[in-house]
């Protein structure tokens, strides 16, 4: 079970983005997810007249490494550690500090 899902509002702990808050976009791999609003460069772009590309310099998102963000926890306003438990025969996400489960609402 993934401790860090797509739409999970996140906060960076390491890196020149720390201490920002941002919503998971996407899991790239096992190991990099992308950040709205984090991890932004400028990209050099050649324009492709066959599919429509304007060249330029555009702001992309590139992935960031997932040991470097923690699930941010609404209850304590911090991030927090992830642990997996089960509950009603289900497997749930929970957070370390207070035990809650993740996503539940309070």
């Amino acid at each position: 079970m993934d401790r860090i899902r797509k739409g999970d509002e996140v906060v960076v702990i390491a890196g020149r983005e720390k201490g920002k808050r941002g919503v998971v976009l996407m899991r790239v791999d096992e190991r990099h997810v992308t950040i709205e609003g984090i991890n932004t460069v400028k990209k050099h772009v050649r324009p492709n007249p066959m599919k429509g590309v304007t060249g330029g310099i555009i702001d992309k998102t590139m992935p960031i490494d997932i040991s470097n963000v923690m699930l941010f926890n609404p209850n304590t306003k911090k991030g927090d550690r992830v642990g997996i438990k089960e509950v009603d025969g289900k497997k749930v996400r929970v957070f370390k500090s207070n035990g809650t489960v993740v996503g539940a609402k309070s």
